[in-house]
């Protein structure tokens, strides 16, 4: 199973020229770029574990880069994600989200429906390596 998160989740993995070109594109907007790792991908969970401090000051997307080779060293075995953040005054949020990196086996979700009182459905998921 592929997990889908974010921006292209849905489009075959990106080469590292394409996610140059898309961390040149947040800085293009002034947005901050910070790099994330899990092994839960689970979309309930949004505190990933950061990888460094959030670049506020990067202008060139080969920090970026450097960066995220070094969190793919450590990390090449979890999902690792590039966060793109709109630091204005009042705004202060993501603006853009997408994964970067991905373990060579990802889990699968099975939905599991249970009836219940009158009727009443409960759903249930299990995780499955």
């Amino acid at each position: 199973m592929r997990i889908t998160q974010g921006c292209f989740s849905f489009l075959p993995d990106l080469d590292d020229a394409q996610i140059t070109a898309q961390v040149e594109y947040c800085l293009q907007n002034e947005w901050a770029i910070g790099i994330e790792y899990t092994d839960d991908p689970h979309p309930r969970n949004t505190y990933w574990e950061m990888w460094g401090h959030p670049m506020f000051d990067l202008r060139d997307a080969k920090g970026a880069m450097m960066e995220l080779d070094d969190c793919r060293k450590v990390h090449g075995d979890k999902y690792i994600r590039i966060n793109a953040f709109e630091d204005e005054r009042g705004i202060e949020s993501v603006q853009m989200s997408f994964i970067v990196n991905r373990p060579k086996d990802e889990p699968s979700l099975k939905m599991t429906r249970v009836d219940y009182v009158d009727r009443a459905q409960k759903y249930a998921w299990d995780v499955a390596r």
